[in-house]
């Protein structure tokens, strides 16, 4: 191949020239949009994030949900109350159990009826082992999506414990359909409090490999601290809950400070984490911490459940009162809400959910501005959310 003559050269160097004067003419001041998504990131759902950059700073980032609107609180509507305990476990797929204890306790709320104490033990404990699966994923997720995806494998193999005691008791894997209005389905199998305390035990492992494989990692350090900093006014005048507002350092949990009757947690010693930083690492560590703890309420409420029955005397065609009641509970993604509004009827009148997720998500305009677009990564999967949740 013979070398370019120098007027070929001269030829080339024109056309460049040429080439950046039509780019400059082109140039606007509002940078480039760019699309994250639509996209399924991992577990969460599918997601949009439209983002405007000023080359690699981000200079507003906009959350585009409704991918998976599925109509959940108008569906409530022309379903009996048994019935909407199917539709509300899939709200949060991974939470499962735990968005049924919300919806049932506003249902006896109406209708003056309250569980058995052996019944508020055992729909406690699930309520955990719940929250324990959660975000026991959501630990291995978090790994993944930073680039280390051995976390996940860990998460994916320990968390198969937890869901094999919810399966075990209520025969539903990732959806129970378990709690019922006046108590639970079925009471505990023999042996199951044991194999529950072994599993407990079983996760403490996997909370320790993680503090050390994950939290611990000088990477994922980098990565998270100083990253997604939400102060505790922010974070509370966006209506934040969950350990995304307690990774702000404010000591905030439903379970301790606003329970409603029928979960036994008052009756145990537990512990609320927070953390001081405020930024991403911050609330993963509180989650990890979360789990940990999780697991000594279990055994906890396992050592002392009472004898008795699961099931209080109800009538055999559930009819609610007229009446409205609101009820919240501490679920694993943060403050889970049901407004259920009943003209006496065998099917609500109304039903509007309060998810957490919504919330969660809702602040990523405010703090996604100035960052770097691998931030924005790690931002959204420290705040934790899933789409079903939003997409109500």
């Amino acid at each position: 191949m013979t070398a370019p003559t120098e007027s070929q050269q001269l030829a080339y160097i024109a056309q460049q020239a040429a080439d950046s004067r039509v780019n400059l003419e082109f140039e606007t001041d509002e940078g480039m949009t760019l699309n994250i998504g639509p996209q399924h990131p991992a577990t969460h759902g599918t997601l949009r994030i439209v983002a405007k950059l000023d080359g690699e700073q981000v200079i507003s980032c906009e959350p585009s949900p409704g991918y998976m609107h599925r109509g959940y609180e108008k569906l409530a509507e022309v379903r009996t109350y048994t019935q909407v305990n199917t539709l509300v476990n899939r709200i949060d797929w991974l939470g499962s159990f735990a968005n049924e204890v919300p919806f049932i306790l506003a249902a006896e709320k109406l209708m003056e009826i309250e569980a058995p104490p052996r019944a508020q033990h055992i729909r406690a404990i699930l309520f955990e082992l719940s929250r324990i699966a959660n975000i026991a994923l959501f630990l291995g997720d978090l790994g993944a999506q930073l680039g280390g995806v051995t976390a996940v494998f860990y998460a994916f193999r320990d968390r198969e414990f937890v869901l094999n005691q919810i399966e075990s008791v209520t025969g539903g894997r990732f959806h129970p359909n378990f709690d019922r209005i006046g108590g639970l389905k079925d009471d505990l199998p023999k042996g199951w409090i044991a194999e529950t305390k072994a599993a407990m035990e079983k996760l403490r492992d996997f909370c320790d490999e993680l503090e050390t494989l994950l939290i611990g990692n000088e990477i994922f350090q980098l990565r998270t601290r100083g990253v997604g900093v939400i102060p505790p006014e922010v974070a509370l005048s966006y209506g934040l809950s969950g350990a995304n507002l307690r990774g702000s350092g404010v000591d905030w949990d439903l379970r301790r400070d606003a329970c409603p009757p029928g979960l036994p947690y008052d009756k145990i010693d537990w512990k609320v984490w927070t953390h001081p930083d405020c930024d991403s690492f911050s609330r993963s560590w509180v989650r990890l911490q979360e789990v940990r703890e999780s697991t000594f309420i279990v055994d906890q409420l396992l050592d002392s459940i009472p004898a008795g029955p699961v099931m209080a005397k109800v009538p055999r065609i559930i009819k609610v009162p007229e009446g409205e009641a609101y009820v919240e509970t501490e679920n694993p993604l943060g403050a889970m809400g049901y407004y259920v509004v009943s003209k006496g009827d065998l099917v609500p009148f109304r039903v509007k959910i309060r998810s957490a997720s919504f919330s969660n998500v809702s602040i990523v305009p405010w703090v996604c501005r100035g960052v770097y677009v691998p931030d924005v990564i790690t931002i959204l999967a420290s705040l934790y959310f899933i789409l079903g949740d939003i997409d109500r």
